[in-house]
């Protein structure tokens, strides 16, 4: 796999390192493409016959249904009694001029969630206070890219935790030790590919831990356990050269396939870049045509994209 293309593939999930947006590679967008993952490039090719959700109206291929607001889409995206609940997006960066995937699901979706989920993990990597200084360094070898990300992305990931806390679920993030933080800032080119399969690493077991204590717990036994960051990593059946990248097959075992992975989309951020246009679900989205409401693809079983409805103006 060439550099360019890990740099692409850079911005579909490394996390937020100490509250800095994820790195990336700015596409013309004025977004960071976090799906790819699901779709394009090499990643494993979803059916276009699954019948549309229920509760909505149907609009075309690949399961397209169109739902009235965007809380009616999550329902029908999470109903069956998942017990993880994967999402993905895409981050906003600089110039962007209508509210990002993650404003649109603490405002709108994350209150669906009160009651059935217990925890809302994060993509926020957090490195003990013992080795801030290569965090540091880290942090500087991302600034060639993080320099493109949104201002508002960091606020923005602490805000959703605040409002998952105040809703009853508990918040949490990634927790790196001081090892995981060498690799990344000693692995040269690999610095990518160490980054990635760490992220990855770091949220299956947090994953399977919450999981196994809600299942011992009487309270919240049954309830979901939630991520939010890039959806590179939450893809359950991701391509030969991306499998150490992804917690998804990981999880979905541990859980016996009660698993959801959900993409988040804000339409103006949608373009003609080849990382979108590598999407199963691109050629089926009409923006003149379906923009007005919020559109639910399915480009294969238990995975979701909901593609927000345009913003007025």
């Amino acid at each position: 796999m060439s550099r360019a293309t890990k740099c692409r593939l850079a911005t579909l999930g490394l996390g937020l390192i100490l509250a800095t947006p994820a790195q990336g590679c700015r596409s013309r967008s004025g977004a960071s493409v976090q799906s790819a993952a699901t779709s394009g490039d090499g990643a494993t090719p979803g059916p276009t016959s699954l019948p549309p959700l229920a509760g909505g109206t149907p609009c075309g291929e690949m399961g397209c249904t169109q739902f009235d607001t965007p809380q009616a889409a999550f329902e029908a995206a999470i109903a069956g009694a998942p017990l993880v609940v994967a999402i993905g997006e895409a981050h906003a960066q600089k110039g962007a001029h209508v509210p990002s995937s993650a404003r649109r699901f603490k405002e709108t979706l994350l209150p669906v969630l009160k009651g059935r989920a217990s925890d809302l993990l994060v993509e926020l990597m957090n490195p003990p206070s013992g080795c801030l200084a290569q965090a540091a360094a880290v942090k500087q070898q991302q600034e060639v890219v993080t320099s493109h990300q949104a201002a508002t992305d960091q606020n923005e990931y602490v805000a959703m935790g605040e409002a998952a806390r105040a809703a009853g679920i508990v918040p949490d993030l990634l927790r790196p030790t001081c090892a995981d933080m060498d690799s990344i800032r000693d692995a040269g080119d690999d610095a990518i590919d160490v980054s990635l399969a760490t992220i990855a690493r770091l949220t299956g077991n947090k994953v399977i831990e919450l999981v196994d204590r809600d299942q011992r717990s009487d309270a919240d036994a049954g309830k979901m356990v939630v991520t939010y960051g890039g959806s590179i990593h939450h893809d359950r059946l991701p391509s030969k050269d991306r499998e150490s990248w992804a917690f998804g097959p990981r999880v979905d075992a541990r859980v016996a396939g009660r698993y959801v992975e959900l993409d988040l989309y804000v339409p103006e951020f949608i373009d003609e870049s080849d990382s979108w246009r590598k999407m199963p679900w691109y050629p089926h989205y009409d923006k003149a045509r379906l923009g007005r409401k919020t559109t639910v693809f399915r480009p294969r079983e238990r995975a979701f994209v909901l593609i927000f409805a345009s913003t007025p103006g």
